[in-house]
């Protein structure tokens, strides 16, 4: 082949940049993330739970919503359980 009729530049080498650039959009400058101090008085954990055990405890936080207790949720339901345990009054396990 002739060296006139080869494309002096492949405008495929810079897919990435073209499809970043013109077909996704130029991305934005990150906005800089204010440092608020993060709250020390609770954390927000994972925990398993049985379905049948959660069906129980939503019915049990709908039926305080329906009595009044028009803040309850099911983290508010588990602190008062958790307040009204009493480990001493709990059966010894069987190994």
């Amino acid at each position: 082949m002739k060296d006139d009729k080869l494309l002096q530049h492949d405008p495929l080498s810079e897919a990435d940049l073209i499809l970043r650039d013109d077909f996704y959009g130029r991305a934005a400058e990150p906005a800089p993330r204010a440092s608020k101090a993060r709250p020390t008085h609770y954390k927000v954990i994972c925990i398993s739970i049985y379905t049948r055990d959660l069906e129980e405890l939503e019915a049990k936080v709908h039926e305080l919503k329906r009595r009044g207790w028009t803040k309850a949720n099911k983290s508010h339901l588990i602190r008062l359980a958790l307040a009204q345990l009493d480990l001493d009054k709990l059966p010894t396990p069987r190994q």
